[in-house]
């Protein structure tokens, strides 16, 4: 017993040293994406809470497998401490962290997340406190009547599917489910989740499946000379200003202008403006150590693109390869193209298992991973913006971002991070299912028809061990409670691929970015003191 517990707090403390470690990222990654000018207080908190949320609920999935995978020793056997009774106390630590971690994202989800949303979009020079917190309950509401619904549907939605004449692999399924428990609370919040995870694919799909192929290319091609902008800009101010002048010259008799010719100069010296801006910035950068600095490690910029890139393409076979195997070898729509075991293998599912025999290098490259889809993710959501369709919400920019465009922003990388455990299950599904876990297989050695020799082998788990010889992480359960869901996720896939198939092209295709991309803007009224803050 005392095994178990050193090996239990062993799995609980990297966790704790992990949970620092994201609170920490999280609370430079805010500020330094907040408006300097109009951040609030309690924006800012409840930013850092969710997204500090959701990647501690991922930081849990190498947890879950690290304390699995060590019931059992490397030869198949249970360890001495591993009894029935301990395996359950550890499979419930477990699955009440998932408790209460996916208890809190749905409420930072439905309540706290709407709730300081709307109470800033309400707020006012002159407005009433109570006004604005009257009016931010009532549109939360909405989003609770939401929560609600998936809740009463998850509770009480049969989980039965259609019988097919292939339907060992989910007769094998159900045991498993029917082992993580059948209480209505958590087929509730299972769904709910799982609902979550759904527009987080979404948001996947549209922000990080470009953003894996935006984020190398751009550190590969690099940016514009601010020299060569500033000279162009200076050449655009006095193109521009030529035209204001020859307008003006119509007048010189005192006839006044036309109506046409008002909103010709009026809309000229809003382009003048900007242009004056820009060429204050571009100043300031072609000045400012910073820029230099960059020109300095620009050979470690294209090494780190090409890394990049190999990764995100890394990602992409191994995905594929996961993909075409639930095409090939799974009990089809019907059971949501569930599959235990895998018999296409790919890079990540050979590599992670190899790494869990030795931890936490596996936690090391989960985190990595997890990280990688962050920053490809916030990579797409700042070449893009914040779009509701085809309407543009917000931009993201580096310390010129609004409060209600933050929140907004941890709104869609927490769904994202949600979705990176099933995206984590694609790449390897053995090592999320099983871990290292094996298993005893007896092995007959005959000599003329009679036994001689019988041995046991070890093989690593998968579907064909017997119940109770493999444990499957409560991760696994989780991601597919409902077959429904998984079937979405497998089309999701699909069309996560195409889509860095496509940015991938747009992005080859695309020209240097401005030094100054999105910093200065038609309709940016930022100060010349604070560029300092920008480009520090």
């Amino acid at each position: 017993m005392a095994a178990a517990a050193s090996e239990l707090l062993t799995g609980w403390c990297l966790f704790a040293l992990a949970l620092l470690a994201i609170l920490i990222f999280c609370w430079v990654y805010v500020r330094k994406y907040q408006s300097r000018r109009e951040s609030e207080v309690i924006s800012t908190i409840t930013a850092i809470f969710a997204l500090a949320i959701a990647l501690i609920s991922s930081a849990l999935l190498p947890v879950d497998i690290f304390l699995v995978s060590y019931m059992k020793n490397q030869n198949g056997t249970f360890k001495d401490w591993a009894d029935a009774n301990v395996s359950r106390q550890i499979e419930d630590t477990v699955l009440y962290g998932y408790y209460t971690l996916y208890s809190i994202i749905l409420f930072c989800v439905f309540l706290w997340i709407p709730f300081v949303y709307f109470y800033y979009e309400e707020k006012e020079e002159d407005g009433s406190t109570c006004l604005q917190v009257k009016t931010a309950l009532r549109y939360t509401l909405g989003f609770l009547t939401i929560c609600v619904v998936l809740l009463l549907i998850g509770a009480f939605v049969p989980l039965d599917i259609p019988n097919k004449k292939n339907s060992t692999e989910w007769e094998k399924v159900k045991l498993l489910f029917e082992e993580f428990g059948s209480s209505h609370g958590l087929t509730a919040l299972s769904f709910s989740i799982s609902s979550l995870t759904v527009i987080g694919m979404l948001a996947a799909i549209t922000y990080t499946a470009y953003g894996m192929s935006a984020l190398p290319l751009n550190l590969i091609k690099g940016t514009t000379s601010a020299a060569y902008e500033r000279l162009e800009n200076t050449e655009d101010i006095e193109e521009v200003e030529h035209h204001i002048l020859r307008i003006k010259s119509k007048c010189r008799d005192g006839r006044p202008l036309s109506s046409r010719d008002r909103r010709a100069v009026q809309q000229l010296e809003e382009r003048l403006r900007t242009l004056r801006r820009r060429e204050r910035h571009l100043e300031f950068i072609e000045k400012s150590w910073w820029a230099k600095f960059c020109e300095a490690i620009r050979p470690l910029k294209i090494v780190g693109g090409v890394f990049f890139i190999i990764v995100a393409l890394l990602f992409t076979v191994s995905l594929f390869l996961s993909n075409l195997d639930k095409a090939l070898h799974s009990a089809g729509f019907d059971s949501g193209f569930i599959i235990l075991g895998t018999n296409l293998t790919n890079p990540l599912n050979m590599l992670l298992p190899v790494l869990q025999t030795v931890f936490p290098l596996d936690y090391i490259l989960i985190t990595t991973i997890v990280m990688y889809f962050i920053f490809t993710s916030m990579a797409g959501i700042r070449n893009m913006g914040i779009w509701f369709f085809w309407i543009r919400l917000y931009k993201i920019r580096r310390g010129k971002t609004r409060p209600q465009a933050l929140l907004f922003l941890c709104m869609i990388l927490l769904l994202i991070v949600l979705h990176t455990s099933y995206m984590i299950y694609s790449l390897a599904p053995q090592y999320v299912m099983y871990g290292s876990q094996k298993y005893l297989v007896q092995s007959n050695q005959t000599v003329d028809g009679q036994l001689r020799n019988v041995t046991f082998v070890s093989k690593d788990c998968d579907a064909d061990a017997p119940e109770d010889q493999c444990i499957v992480t409560r991760t696994y359960l989780f991601l597919h409670k409902f077959w429904f869901f998984s079937a979405v996720y497998y089309f999701g896939n699909w069309a996560f691929i195409a889509i860095f198939l496509i940015g991938l092209i747009v992005s080859c295709c695309k020209g240097k970015k401005s030094v100054i991309e999105g910093e200065v803007d038609e309709d940016s009224d930022m100060s010349d003191d604070e560029l300092s803050v920008y480009y520090r």
